[in-house]
């Protein structure tokens, strides 16, 4: 709407001196076919000014998607992800966050090179969107850790989201580490609408207990009532 307006305006300020033209040739009595084509100009400057508004759109939402999107696996960055949350109305912003992490990631760039783990990272990305749904938010929250908000899920259904796509690694690997498919760790925590630096931290010591007990394995948040 904004660019339209913009446009609109620029068009009147072009056509002023078209018009003050013809109203000059009038009074001097020129003939009709020495008077410009006024439909014809304004439709060549509306083209014009319509064709640069809809090249300055699509540069605004590229940089957009560069600022919000992980170049390297395609889903949101942390910026997108945080910004794509705080855009919700306030009744859907409940469900739970995860925040997943590639076990071993380190072992994949230093035995097979940084190359074979950028496509590890990619591979997982495309592997835990294809499992997820829509309304879930995906993103890279930095290195080979990723986030999730599941919208309006519980617990249950958050942690059988997170299964299948362990399953799923299992049964169809992405890459191998001294022969074993390659897996993830996550922590999963209820959000109501609270801070969200609060139920990522709660995620992330879900994530650090999965880690702790082994690794490939679901952890879901402590209570808050029973944290110390």
């Amino acid at each position: 709407m904004l660019f339209r307006s913009v446009a609109l305006i620029g068009i009147g300020a072009l056509l002023n001196p078209i018009h003050a033209l013809a109203d000059a040739l009038h009074e001097e009595g020129a003939a009709p076919s020495t008077l410009p084509e006024v439909g014809d100009v304004i439709r060549t400057l509306y083209s014009g000014v319509h064709r640069a508004a809809h090249e300055t759109r699509n540069r605004i939402d590229g940089l957009h998607q560069a600022a919000h999107e992980d170049p390297l696996t395609g889903v949101l960055n942390r910026r997108g992800f945080l910004a794509e949350l705080s855009a919700l109305p306030v009744n859907r912003r409940k469900g739970c966050i995860a925040v997943l992490d590639i076990d071993y990631f380190k072992r994949v760039n230093d035995l097979n090179g940084h190359e074979e783990g950028d496509r590890v990272l990619t591979a997982f990305a495309a592997r835990v969107a294809a499992l997820m749904r829509r309304a879930d938010l995906i993103a890279r929250w930095g290195g080979e850790e990723f986030a999730i908000f599941f919208q309006d899920c519980i617990e249950d259904e958050a942690s059988w989201s997170l299964a299948r796509v362990a399953t799923r690694m299992r049964e169809d690997p992405i890459g191998a580490i001294h022969g074993r498919p390659i897996s993830f760790s996550a922590g999963v925590c209820r959000w109501t609408g609270g801070p969200i630096d609060e139920a990522l931290a709660r995620a992330d010591e879900a994530l650090y207990e999965a880690k702790q007990a082994g690794r490939d394995r679901i952890c879901r948040a402590k209570p808050l009532l029973l944290q110390a």
